[in-house]
């Protein structure tokens, strides 16, 4: 299959959040969008507990894996192991911009040596039987974002990369935190375009930014693909409506109420397992954004879910303090 035929919109790889339970969440509220992992290391699915690094529900099917590491051969066993978890991409990290991504030498640091990123790309594809992706920033420090992101586009390219994610940022390695790499380097779109109409035949991807479904539509004029990051975390109801406005589909519209009696089933699976409500429902909280009775959602579950012993009728105590006719029209 042609990787551009089916991922125009994606899930961002966020750390600390996209774990298993936010992207069960997710894929409640979109059959279609491609779900990321966080960031795994690859010396941690080889030394590692497998089952707990990259064990997933079949519901989140398409996922992808995001790895971070600049060793190719490390690279390439990581890879073909996710393959046989099952995994429909492998993704690796050459964007994240954090001080112990640095000190492993991948990462955004790696955009700096695009000739060793087409090696790790040439080590995973001949290991991997599912796409094998890259996600990258514009450049790094005072790199000139033109010659730089060509030079990693063309080394992943011609190593057999199925596609390239570009978060439309610099990353400055010095000077910024992470959490400034998120906001503070200025976003350059129409580099990104640049880049696609060099490559007409790649696909491109774009992310950094997009806050609504109607702006990820607007670079699909554009680009192959949108990445969502942030925007989706805080007010995830806005993929209800993405299988309808970006794949076109005729379906109909994602009931809030519906996705939250998903979640309080998965909820008493995972706690009947040993887990706590709250590692499911730490995703949700922004739900209902703009709702009325959203504040006292957040509220609910902010307080009650972590208590020992919550269950899941928390969830569904604190979705029944939303306006109903509200909740079924936001989608």
């Amino acid at each position: 299959m042609q990787y551009n035929q089916h991922f125009k919109l994606a899930i961002a790889p966020m750390m600390d959040w996209t774990d298993r339970h936010c992207r069960y969440f997710h894929r409640q509220l979109s059959r279609r969008a491609l779900l990321y992992t966080e960031m795994v290391v690859a010396d941690a699915i080889l030394h590692g507990d497998r089952a707990r690094l990259l064990g997933f529900h079949p519901d989140e099917h398409p996922v992808a894996l995001q790895l971070g590491g600049s060793e190719p051969e490390k690279l390439a066993e990581a890879a073909a192991i996710a393959a046989g978890f099952g995994y429909d991409e492998v993704n690796l990290n050459v964007g994240c911009p954090s001080d112990r991504v640095q000190s492993g030498t991948f990462g955004a640091c790696l955009m700096k040596q695009p000739a060793l990123v087409g090696a790790c790309v040439a080590a995973m594809k001949a290991t991997c039987i599912v796409p094998v992706t890259v996600k990258c920033r514009l450049g790094v420090d005072d790199q000139d974002t033109g010659p730089a992101l060509d030079a990693l586009a063309d080394a992943v390219f011609a190593a057999g990369a199925d596609a390239l994610w570009v978060h439309a940022r610099k990353a400055w390695l010095e000077g910024l935190s992470p959490k400034e790499n998120r906001d503070v380097p200025p976003l350059d779109y129409p580099r990104v375009y640049r880049l696609k109409q060099r490559l007409p035949d790649r696909f491109i991807g774009i992310n950094g930014g997009i806050g609504t479904l109607a702006e990820a539509s607007a670079h699909l004029s554009h680009v192959d693909g949108v990445m969502l990051g942030r925007a989706a975390y805080h007010q995830p109801a806005m993929l209800a409506g993405a299988d309808r406005l970006i794949f076109g589909e005729a379906c109909a519209p994602v009931a809030l109420g519906d996705v939250v009696a998903a979640m309080a089933g998965y909820a008493a699976a995972h706690i009947e397992r040993g887990g706590r409500l709250a590692h499911v429902t730490r995703h949700m909280v922004g739900l209902c954004h703009g709702l009325p009775g959203a504040r006292r959602f957040r509220q609910i579950l902010s307080s009650e879910a972590t208590r020992p012993g919550a269950g899941p009728e928390v969830l569904l105590r604190a979705f029944a303090a939303v306006d109903q006719g509200a909740a079924d029209k936001a989608a």
